[in-house]
């Protein structure tokens, strides 16, 4: 049997009108999807524009020190404009190297470091810089100039004679005293022990009975503090190189029942800061640790748009402030009021 044929025209008709409506719907969403594509690189371009990516690489996050120093880098990058991506290489060169790898792999605009070691920071730095990525060296120098585009550090120097100068008060200008010495590989850890032995050198009657590595950590602070006590029980003091060393040392003398033995303590840290206030530490010296943070990413920034970090000198020291029972009411987050 034939169709007829008014029949056939009628589905023709139903057919192109479907044909029709599928394509312009798919014409509809090709034109979402090229906007869309569109749009996604309109914004990564304006992102990229905008700032970029500020890799920042620290010793560890496990002491408020470099805590501090890592979340005064990061809101001053973000507050510029930038993103941040934060890690800690714990002491350990090769890792520090993997994370500078991956800086570079991250296309990061400006990596800001505080170093694993002097010299064995040289070869990822240099590799950094010659990937065209400006590295900013923040607490910690390199024994090298001309590859960092910056080392801003705290004059330790200075801050090792004001705190050398208050442990030596307090001590009356006289006793044994034992020292905790920080990391070998950090430059910061001889300064400072160079610098209390140079204001010691002025009071004969201030005898060094031992000294000991205890790496920068209150639990070695601890340790090594609680050996050398053993060794030596009647000593009068113990000056240490940074403020974590020094807890571990107090936390050593109440363990051993012993008072009125004397600790100084370098950084300034909060937990430092309410010793000193307790009376269990004689004093700390504030490290402007933040401010170094700063002044990195600010020089960083400056770099990254005009070639120029604005800085007169590659390596630069900040002037550090001794904190004691007398003035610890006006410390706040790392700093001293006004």
């Amino acid at each position: 049997m034939s169709e007829n044929p008014l029949a056939f025209e009628d589905r023709e008709r139903q057919y192109m009108k479907k044909n029709i409506k599928i394509a312009g719907i798919a014409g509809a969403l090709l034109a979402v999807i090229g906007m869309t594509t569109v749009g996604a690189t309109a914004g990564h371009a304006a992102a990229k524009k905008k700032g970029g990516l500020i890799s920042i690489i620290t010793v560890t996050l496990k002491n408020p020190f470099w805590q501090a120093e890592v979340k005064a880098a990061e809101a001053e990058a973000k507050a510029l404009g930038y993103t941040t991506k934060s890690a800690a290489h714990e002491q350990d060169v090769n890792k520090q190297s993997q994370l500078i790898d991956a800086a570079i792999a991250n296309h990061s605009v400006a990596i800001i470091l505080d170093n694993a070691g002097a010299d064995a920071s040289i070869g990822p730095i240099t590799k950094a810089t010659k990937a065209g990525i400006p590295v900013f060296l923040v607490n910690a120098e390199i024994n090298k100039t001309g590859i960092a585009k910056a080392q801003i550090v705290s004059n330790n120097a200075q801050g090792a004679a004001i705190g050398g100068a208050e442990f030596a008060r307090v001590m009356g200008q006289t006793g044994s005293y034992l020292e905790l010495y920080g990391n070998p590989t950090d430059n910061n850890a001889e300064v400072r022990s160079s610098g209390y032995k140079s204001v010691f050198s002025q009071y004969p009657g201030l005898v060094q009975a031992q000294k000991e590595v205890a790496n920068w950590d209150r639990q070695q602070g601890f340790a090594k503090a609680q050996t050398m006590l053993q060794a030596h029980p009647d000593v009068k003091g113990i000056v240490n190189g940074n403020d974590e060393m020094a807890l571990g040392a107090i936390a050593a003398l109440a363990a051993a029942g012993k008072t009125g033995v004397i600790v100084g303590g370098f950084d300034g840290s909060p937990d430092a800061v309410t010793a000193v206030k307790a009376g269990t530490l004689a004093y700390t010296v504030l490290q402007p640790i933040t401010v170094l943070s700063k002044m990195a990413v600010d020089q960083a920034n400056s770099y990254i748009k005009t070639k120029k970090t604005g800085a007169k000198s590659e390596k630069q020291t900040v002037d550090c402030t001794l904190i004691t029972k007398a003035n610890a009411a006006k410390y706040t987050s790392w700093a001293l009021k006004a």
